[in-house]
């Protein structure tokens, strides 16, 4: 789901956390925070930025793992982030099973700066690989509210009363 960004606000380039005009330092980063403003701009310009990012990640840098499995998938994952522009490194799992027949799992990392850019990614290949960019995901993160007559379901949009305990059209259980 993508975050709303406002202008006039101001937000934390690492965890994203949104905050009044007035306050300069994001409270659980400790980094100074940028503008709402600012934030808009990168996202209407995101090549500018994929541009001057450096694909050499160094011993300074910080990492994050950002997935594990097996070697060949690994590989796949890093090809997709390097098209993308961010760049990454695959390290083996400290522990195999020791039997020779489990295979090498290795884990990918990336800078923690990028980890915004490829959590973006990471959620446009989830839309694209379930089918679900031919849906309407408006109604997703709805709550039912059964102290109101009606409820909209989150998975299908349908409106029902909340006297049932699930949606006549697609039969998502609220009990």
């Amino acid at each position: 789901m993508k975050q709303s960004i406002e202008a006039e606000l101001q937000y934390c380039p690492e965890c994203m956390d949104e905050y009044r005009a007035e306050i300069t330092t994001c409270a659980a980063c400790n980094i100074p925070l940028i503008s709402g403003r600012k934030m808009l701009e990168a996202r209407q310009n995101p090549a500018g930025e994929q541009a001057e990012r450096n694909m050499v990640i160094s011993p300074d840098d910080e990492l994050v793992s950002i997935r594990k499995g097996p070697l060949v998938q690994m590989k796949d994952f890093q090809v997709m982030l390097k098209r993308e522009g961010i760049p990454s490194i695959a390290v083996s799992e400290d522990s195999n099973c020791g039997q020779g027949s489990c295979g090498t799992n290795m884990f990918v990392r990336i800078r923690k700066s990028d980890l915004q850019d490829v959590v973006a990614i990471l959620e446009r290949d989830h839309v694209r690989s379930t089918g679900l960019e031919d849906h309407d995901l408006s109604t997703a993160g709805a709550v039912i509210d059964t102290a109101a007559d009606q409820a909209t379901c989150p998975a299908c949009g349908y409106s029902f009363s909340t006297t049932e305990a699930s949606c006549p059209d697609c039969g998502l259980c609220f009990a």
